[in-house]
């Protein structure tokens, strides 16, 4: 089994990987390769930067998703709406593969430093994903992330720790 995990963020703090990091520690050793969204840098997308070819970053973001047997990402949210450099590498592979998530089983989740733990830019993925590939299997949203998450151990709110163990655990056995 190969799960692919991703962050929908280029920050090098992002609280968004580290959930998608402790959710890869969950499930088997190996099984799930955590990428960094930074390696796959792409210019800002336009119809008049498309004539000069797909960007190197966007194919082998598309080559990762197709190696893969399912997808955990967590989307990162900016001002209610996706971040822009996860938009912009979804606009390069859409032109490269309409279907750029392969009909790959997702587990989608999210998470803030607030109260709706990210959901605006979940509840973006739920809508959009399905019509570009995205079999989303479940969700998960995790508020206050600094008040719910602790670097050593994880998720340390013990209903919210259950609740993502229990999803993950389904996702996987369903694969």
């Amino acid at each position: 089994m190969k799960i692919l995990g991703f962050a929908a963020s280029t920050s090098s703090t992002s609280i968004n990987k580290k959930l998608v990091e402790y959710s890869a520690s969950l499930l088997p050793s190996g099984e799930v390769e955590v990428i960094d969204l930074r390696d796959y840098k792409v210019p800002p997308f336009s119809v008049d930067e498309e004539k000069n070819g797909f960007p190197e970053g966007a194919k082998l973001f598309l080559e990762k998703i197709s190696q893969s047997d399912a997808i955990i990402c967590s989307m990162a949210e900016h001002n209610r709406n996706w971040t822009a450099c996860f938009k912009n590498l979804f606009d390069w592979c859409s032109r490269i593969e309409l279907k750029l998530l392969q009909n790959k089983p997702m587990f989608v989740m999210s998470t803030s430093p607030g109260g709706y733990g990210g959901q605006n830019s979940l509840t973006i993925a739920k809508n959009v994903f399905p019509g570009f590939g995205g079999d989303i299997r479940d969700t998960f949203a995790l508020p206050k992330f600094f008040e719910n998450f602790d670097e050593v151990n994880g998720i340390i709110n013990g209903e919210l720790n259950t609740e993502l163990k229990e999803k993950l655990s389904k996702f996987r056995s369903e694969l």
